[in-house]
């Protein structure tokens, strides 16, 4: 299995597929890779894919530090330029936009395009800040087990726990966060919880960029993609219905649909 170290960190990344372009996928806090099995699939025929695990996360290693997002933008650049993959589509989900955005901002020579998946510009908001305080204190020192419920409601919509179909799927889900390492768990919510908004910033984007969100995401509610549309010129806007904030997992036919469009439009 690859790694490569990165800023002094050992990352776990896949590459796939191939094409004249490179496609570079950066995941959630808390999931890892795996979570764009279905774009990778659909895609990888027609593009490079390269994915990876944020350190503390997935198959990543869990360093002493590094965890803010300016030091994940830093492990961002030096991953693209290591790999060759510049100039790339960046895939940027949630946690993954936060830095997509950073990347557009202070190195746009490194991307094609942008696509932002239930992000936001935003920092966390100070409603969210206790809640995920208190769930990490909770998860970190009485076991994940005990939030792992209130987790998957924040991640998944009702439609998708529900639908007696999907049971493996969320039995899978369940499993992937719940092998988080704890300790990298909590330095990695902590440079969430804690970054800077950059939304004062986002105007100057000028690359193409695809802007999704679900319908039901709570975590990144859908008026903090409306407001990073309403600040980037060259955006567009797709609301997927019935999703919640793991688009990617949850509906996957339509997500991949949206990228279709718009790498093809480029």
């Amino acid at each position: 299995m690859p790694h490569i170290t990165i800023n002094g960190a050992n990352l776990y990344y896949e590459e796939e597929g191939s094409g004249p372009q490179t496609i570079v996928f950066g995941h959630s806090l808390l999931l890892n890779l795996r979570m764009f099995d279905d774009q990778v699939a659909h895609l990888k025929d027609r593009y490079r894919c390269v994915r990876f695990d944020w350190r503390g996360q997935g198959q990543s290693e869990v360093t002493e530090d590094g965890y803010d997002m300016d030091s994940l933008y830093e492990d961002a650049v030096a991953l693209i330029a290591a790999l060759d993959c510049a100039p790339c589509h960046w895939v940027g989900f949630s946690m993954g936009g936060f830095v997509g955005l950073r990347l557009a901002i202070r190195r746009p020579d490194l991307l094609r395009s942008l696509i932002l998946i239930d992000t936001s510009a935003a920092p966390e908001p100070d409603r969210n800040k206790w809640e995920d305080r208190l769930l990490l204190f909770i998860a970190r020192w009485l076991g994940f087990r005990l939030v792992i419920g209130s987790a998957m409601k924040i991640f998944f919509a009702k439609k998708f726990l529900t639908d007696p179909a999907r049971k493996a799927q969320v039995a899978e889900w369940r499993g992937h966060l719940l092998a988080n390492d704890p300790v990298g768990m909590v330095r990695a919510v902590k440079g969430v919880i804690t970054r800077q908004g950059v939304l004062e910033q986002i105007d100057k984007i000028n690359l193409p960029t695809l802007i999704i969100v679900g319908e039901e995401d709570v975590a990144t509610t859908p008026d903090k993609s409306r407001q990073m549309h309403a600040h980037i010129t060259n955006s567009t806007l797709i609301t997927i219905p019935d999703a919640g904030h793991v688009t990617p997992v949850e509906e996957p036919a339509a997500v991949n649909a949206a990228l279709d469009d718009f790498l093809m439009s480029g």
